[in-house]
């Protein structure tokens, strides 16, 4: 069968299904309906009372009148069965219901019920001519509300011809199964074909839902069978240099680190030791709370790569972030004789060709950069690691991009937005997981409280008096300077305003339009203490270490998402002082907005914090970015199904580890549909 069988199937309908993506029959058949309309709930009129629940009602049409004048006019229908009569009302195309209503004829009505003055009335009810009082029963049932768009309503296209053409199709076609029969069985779905006319002609609720589970399932299912695939490839394709712990590396960790590790910092040192000694080609995410270690992590990692002789790179978002990792990175390793380089887009010509011929000429050894160090003219003599860090900001195209630098290199990618678990199950199912648990020794929780606009003064003379003993502070705004549309604190006002207030102190002001060589002086002077307050915008959310901050002040907080002001709150805390973090709302809070503040004074664990962050925004919004990788499921919600999504994520990794080719007999359907669904993965995590 093809879409132009269908019947009343105009070129006009036929654009308007293709701008939903509806080009074939089976593309019509899993376009499913987005709610249901229960007329089950059914009631003689005599026995109608408001309380606000739709309801089904059949009697026979006694007058039909058409009142008022000009464009206020209404139809006006009474409606008798043997208990009583009712009124149902039209205000709006009353001219196309007049039509559906003839004196003496026996129709079925269901809506919301009110009283208007002796009759019990019904607005706009859906109306269904039957034949008589007896005939109630083809009205009891569920019908499928399907989705429409503006291209629909050109077309005329109705929910009633949609419903029509989805049970031509489903009349005239037998839609074959894939999934396993063992699977089917375990999971107690119903197979492919009946799952279908459940969900577009069921008997009751039920049958659809388990039908919905069923397709849930089964896109899960997919890509989480393309993931355990990917990973096999990589693991059977790709041969990573043997790298081991050398001499660089044991000096580091033995005389040159002013600190002890943490566990959680071992056990990812280890984890990535033995990866690196596997004779496989690594891909790994280390993921920590903010402050939980993770550079030194990536440079006991990069040490391990050139103590056999093989360059690393490291790269980050944004200039700031990339900033901050070469200087600490120049601290810890400039003993050790390390070369390492700074590569950013907004350098001069001359210093960057001297970068590049560094790089490719191999004396480079450990190279860090934004996204400029994956473009086309950066050549590695030897690149044996790459460090990813703040995963989630870049595509997996870039990520790959990076990886054709070299012959094989390993791959550690780092992430201090801590992603719960159901999300990490998906965009990163390609890679292995370490959690560093726990902060290093020493450090104190925290402490968070909101303060109104009307405390401030009290907030001031805190902060004034905390600096005279020798603390900084950070003053966050969410804007650089005055929105008219958005009625919030702006950081150049706010800094005008806290020099007046704070004479004699050192104030600065940081935000994302300064140059680089701005920014970095700024910080610079705010980590070695001449400044005391440094306003800032979010440039300051990751990657700025300044031990001596232990304030931080966040304007207008509730505009911020969750996971950002964990990221912000986490500037500060990076020493042994006692730190506070003061969050202060604008007058006018949503339900939202108290509840992400609420969370900031509950919780400090990252996770948490994480989880309830993606309930409140959900993935796409989480991550901030399409190119995350993050796949975009049709029916299933990676939240909402968790359950469903682990199960399977269980099944499909089963599948792989005992037939990875899908040559098993009772894997032949599922090959067919599989193979092609697996093209489009494999090309965007760049496996041929």
């Amino acid at each position: 069968m093809k879409l132009l069988d269908l019947h009343n199937l105009s070129q006009k309908r036929l654009a308007a299904l293709q701008s939903a993506g509806i080009h074939h029959p089976e593309d019509l058949l899993m376009f499913f309906p987005r709610r249901y309309i229960d007329k089950s709930n059914f009631k003689p009129i005599g026995f109608l009372s408001e309380t606000g629940e739709p309801v089904s009602v059949a009697g026979k049409v006694q007058s039909v009148n058409v009142t008022g004048y000009k464009n206020k006019r209404r139809l006006d229908v009474i409606i008798r069965d043997e208990s009583g009569s009712m009124k149902a009302v039209y205000f709006k195309g009353w001219k196309y219901f007049i039509n559906r209503f003839k004196k003496g004829s026996w129709v079925a009505l269901y809506g919301t019920v009110k009283q208007y003055g002796r009759y019990m009335s019904m607005a706009h009810p859906e109306v269904d001519e039957i034949s008589g009082p007896d005939d109630v029963e083809k009205f009891q049932s569920l019908i499928p509300i399907y989705p429409s768009n503006k291209h629909f309503s050109k077309a005329y296209i109705t929910n009633q011809l949609v419903t029509d053409w989805v049970q031509q199709i489903l009349s005239s076609t037998t839609v074959p199964e894939f999934l396993p029969n063992q699977i089917l069985e375990r999971h107690k779905f119903p197979i492919r074909d009946k799952a279908l006319h459940y969900i577009h002609q069921p008997e009751n609720i039920n049958q659809s839902d388990r039908a919905l589970e069923r397709f849930k399932y089964e896109e899960f299912f997919l890509f989480e069978l393309s993931m355990a695939k990917i990973k096999n490839i990589r693991i059977s394709r790709a041969e990573g240099k043997i790298l081991k712990p050398g001499e660089l590396t044991k000096n580091f960790f033995n005389n040159q680190l002013p600190f002890k590790l943490t566990e959680g910092q071992k056990n990812s040192l280890k984890d990535i030791r033995v990866d690196l000694q596997s004779g496989k080609q690594m891909n790994r995410l280390i993921q920590g709370d903010v402050g939980a270690g993770k550079t030194v992590v990536a440079i006991g990692s990069m040490l391990m790569a050139v103590d056999n002789g093989m360059q690393a790179a490291l790269m980050a978002p944004t200039e700031i972030l990339a900033e901050q990792h070469y200087h600490t990175i120049k601290e810890y390793l400039e003993p050790l004789g390390i070369n390492h380089r700074l590569i950013t887009g907004s350098q001069s010509a001359p210093l960057r060709r001297d970068i590049l011929s560094d790089i490719a000429g191999g004396t480079c050894q450990i190279a860090v950069g934004t996204h400029a160090i994956f473009q086309d003219k950066v050549e590695f003599n030897r690149l044996g690691l790459v460090v990813i860090d703040e995963q989630h900001r870049f595509g997996v195209k870039q990520r790959n991009e990076l990886l054709l630098k070299g012959n094989n290199p390993h791959l550690l990618v780092m992430s201090a937005t801590p992603i719960p678990r159901s999300l990490a199950m998906t965009i990163y199912s390609d890679l292995d997981i370490s959690i560093i648990e726990g902060l290093p020794g020493g450090r104190k929780p925290i402490k968070t409280a909101v303060r109104t606009d009307k405390e401030r003064p009290g907030v001031y003379n805190f902060l004034e008096e905390s600096i005279k003993k020798g603390d900084q502070a950070y003053i966050v705004y969410p804007l650089i300077e005055e929105s008219e549309a958005m009625d919030l604190k702006d950081a150049t006002m706010g800094f005008e305003k806290l020099k007046r207030r704070f004479p004699d102190f050192r104030i600065g002001l940081l935000h994302g339009r300064l140059k680089p060589e701005e920014k970095d002086g700024i910080m610079k002077r705010f980590s070695e203490g001449e400044i005391d307050i440094l306003v800032s915008t979010t440039v300051i959310e990751v990657g700025v270490d300044v031990p001596n901050a232990s304030i931080m002040i966040i304007e207008h907080a509730e505009r911020f998402g969750l996971s950002q002001l964990h990221q912000l709150r986490g500037r500060i805390g990076r020493g042994r002082k006692q730190s506070y973090c003061i969050l202060m709302p604008g007058q006018k809070l949503s339900k939202d907005g108290r509840y992400r503040l609420k969370m900031m004074i509950d919780t400090t664990d990252g996770f948490k914090i994480a989880e309830a962050d993606l309930k409140l925004r959900g993935p796409g919004d989480f991550l901030g970015t399409k190119q995350s990788g993050l796949p975009e499921f049709k029916y299933g919600d990676i939240l909402e199904d968790r359950i469903t999504l682990e199960q399977a994520k269980n099944d499909a990794w089963q599948i792989v580890r005992t037939d990875n080719e899908l040559s098993k007999p009772e894997h032949k359907s599922l090959k067919k549909v599989f193979e092609p669904y697996f093209k489009t993965k494999a090309e965007f995590f760049g496996i041929g």
